[in-house]
């Protein structure tokens, strides 16, 4: 039977049975990569050993893979497309809906439009079932990737049209493997002479304005409230300078707490539960970036000491094709270990991990940025944790080209704040972790379940905030360590900076509502929460109040006694909240890896440069809002360039190098 043929008989068998409920409906079409054999296989001819040749797998268009990847006869492909609709059917089945098959790897289901309930929220229950399941066919457990598509029509509406409609958003969909249900849309229609930038992006105003709108909605904006208030006889000085004192000394005392909890961090389990497995490690690249490193970063993942099998897959995208292709080639002929993975159509991070997720073997993988170098025992060291009831575990992140400039020696000893004392001491004080984006170790069959929404500027974030909300468990373990490379440059990690601004309010407003609603989490998780994704947005507009406190004050002499006769208080509470920069420099110093330890002018030029550094962050994070409002929400890749073998320190201090090596500097 002809592909469409099969899509259009089950939709019109689904729509027979709906016209006595109605005849609205959601047609959703689950597109499955591994049941679509590639172009020029024969349709029923069985693939040589087994296997798929080198394909497209981003579905639709299928990314497009430098490895051979393991899959049924064509025989128990149709077997497992029978599981597939077996599964859904008897868990998804609702009266007058309809499971049934499509085109080659698709499943049509069509089911009556409900009031109150989103296409997408059903059709993403039947997404985890899908994702969620292992299917046994020739003696194999396997599990698929659906790309949900769907379109809702009413009864008049041609069936071949749907099914293309349908089929054209699962493509969209398969671009991204992330799990996340498409709904079609006329903008997804191929037309020509769509060049044209759209007129919101031509009319947007440029970032110095951006930042100028920001500041004045900070100072200019409050200043107005309280005049207003104040002409119709209500004086807010008072109230609004207690609540700042409040908020100063409340936020140092958390970030004091928080680094005390440090100290008392959750120690990794002595042994492993369980023996070792297989593992996998998923290195992301956009190989343009990475073309000086990755050939070092490579070696050094296939020198990892793991007592069980580890199989490497670097999984790539590239606008065009590079020599360093060739060299990494020879080195997958050398070494079976190592997969390389071209992803055609990818345009993010995110992608890049989601179609490796496929080829992964194993319990457990490890997830890093092209220019991490994980210690040899990262590997052993995570699956001590994992076997012991961990979800996922997130490492410790320390920079290796310090010495680079005044830029990275400012980032070195920020992450050391971060990694060995922010990430430790939240889990410790708040009862969860947070995935960091490398570094981070996850069980197989969770990622799987959870994948990277490319739709996030930091996926890693959504993702682990997705865990935690499902009753995952993040650890965090500042002994875990990799070494990576930081920005060198201002505007480097000022782009760094506003990407991971504006993705932390992303994810703010996707789940603060979420996590603090839900049943499945305790008192102390929610308050941590709200501290993590409400408070670190509310803080950077609270910081310059002061500001217009003052100037309200001297333009209205008789406003604001309370506030004149209390300045000693507020000096007191800025005083204490100053000093959590200092304090935040010692207790990093003191939890510090050896290899930025041994440099403590860093940390005192950290300390002294903090109330400015403090700043500059919180001018990002108030820009953050207003890049989201006007959907600016460009990424900008910043090139690598080589740079002399050092680590923290002049080679000396980066415990794990190769004298060989050449490393390249440039922000992640």
């Amino acid at each position: 039977m002809d592909p469409d043929d099969a899509a259009v008989e089950t939709l019109r068998e689904g729509r027979r049975r709906l016209r006595p409920l109605g005849g609205d409906c959601i047609v959703g079409l689950f597109y499955l990569p591994e049941l679509d054999p590639p172009d020029g296989d024969p349709p029923d001819g069985d693939p040589p050993d087994g296997e798929l040749p080198d394909s497209d797998r981003t579905s639709g268009d299928r990314a497009r893979s430098d490895v051979p990847r393991a899959a049924p006869t064509s025989a128990g492909q149709r077997a497992l497309l029978d599981q597939v609709i077996a599964l859904v059917g008897a868990r998804h089945r609702r009266r007058g809906a309809t499971v049934g098959r499509g085109g080659p790897g698709e499943v049509i289901v069509v089911r009556p439009a409900r009031a109150g309930r989103s296409a997408e929220g059903a059709l993403d229950q039947i997404v985890r079932t899908i994702a969620g399941h292992e299917f046994a066919v020739e003696g194999r457990r396997l599990r698929v990737t659906p790309a949900p598509g769907y379109v809702q029509v009413d009864e008049a509406a041609d069936d071949v049209m749907v099914i293309r409609r349908a089929r054209l958003a699962a493509q969209h969909a398969a671009r991204q493997l992330d799990l996340v249900p498409v709904g079609y849309h006329p903008a997804m229609e191929a037309r020509a002479g769509r060049l044209r930038r759209p007129l919101r992006d031509r009319l947007r105003p440029g970032e110095g304005l951006q930042i100028l709108l920001s500041t004045a909605l900070c100072v200019g904006v409050p200043f107005l409230v309280y005049s207003a208030l104040f002409a119709h006889g209500i004086d807010p000085t008072a109230v609004v300078f207690g609540f700042l004192v409040v908020a100063l000394v409340g936020t140092a005392l958390t970030i004091y707490l928080e680094q005390l909890a440090a100290l008392e961090a959750e120690r990794c389990p002595a042994a492993p539960a369980a023996p070792f497995p297989p593992a996998s490690a998923v290195i992301a690249a956009y190989l343009p970036n990475e073309s000086a490193t990755i050939v070092d970063t490579v070696r050094a993942f296939l020198r990892l000491d793991y007592p069980g099998p580890l199989r490497v897959i670097l999984a790539y995208n590239t606008p065009r094709r590079l020599p360093v292709e060739d060299v990494l080639h020879r080195i997958a002929a050398a070494d079976p270990r190592l997969l390389l993975v071209h992803v055609a159509d990818s345009t993010s991070k995110a992608q890049n991990v989601n179609a490796a997720v496929p080829l992964v073997t194993g319990e457990f993988v490890g997830i890093f940025d092209a220019d991490h170098h994980p210690a040899p025992d990262s590997f052993e060291r995570a699956w001590r944790w994992l076997s012991n009831g961990a979800a996922v575990v997130q490492g410790h992140c320390v920079i290796r080209n310090g010495s680079d400039s005044r830029v990275s020696r400012t980032v070195a000893v920020e992450f050391e704040s971060i990694y060995a004392v922010s990430h430790p001491g939240r889990a410790r004080m708040h009862g969860f972790g947070i995935f960091g984006g490398s570094n981070g170790y996850w069980r197989t069959d969770l990622l799987h379940q959870i994948r990277m929404r490319g739709s996030m500027l930091t996926e890693d974030i959504d993702a682990s905030l997705r865990t935690v909300l499902r009753g995952g468990r993040i650890v965090s373990d500042p002994e875990l360590v990799s070494y990576e490379l930081a920005p060198t440059t201002v505007p480097a990690l000022w782009r760094q900076r506003m990407r991971w601004a504006q993705g932390w309010y992303q994810a703010s407003r996707r789940h603060l509502h979420r996590a603090l609603g839900s049943g499945d989490l305790n008192a102390r998780q929610k308050v941590g929460l709200f501290w993590l994704l409400g408070w670190r947005e509310i803080y950077p507009w609270l910081s310059l109040q002061i500001y217009p406190l003052i100037v309200f004050s001297l333009l209205h002499p008789k406003a604001g006694q309370g506030f004149r006769l209390n300045i000693s208080l507020y000096v007191v509470a800025a005083f204490f909240s100053t000093l959590v920069g200092p304090i935040q420099a010692v207790f990093a110093f003191a939890l510090a890896d050896p290899s930025i330890r041994r440099h403590p002018g860093w940390f005192v030029r950290f300390a002294m440069a903090n109330i400015v550094y403090s700043e500059f962050k919180n001018v990002i994070a108030r820009l953050a809002p207003i890049k989201e409002l006007l959907r600016d929400r460009e990424w900008h890749v910043t090139p690598r360039t080589e740079a002399a073998p050092h680590g923290a320190g002049e080679g000396a201090g980066f415990p794990y190098a190769d004298e060989a090596e050449r490393y390249a500097q440039a922000p992640s």
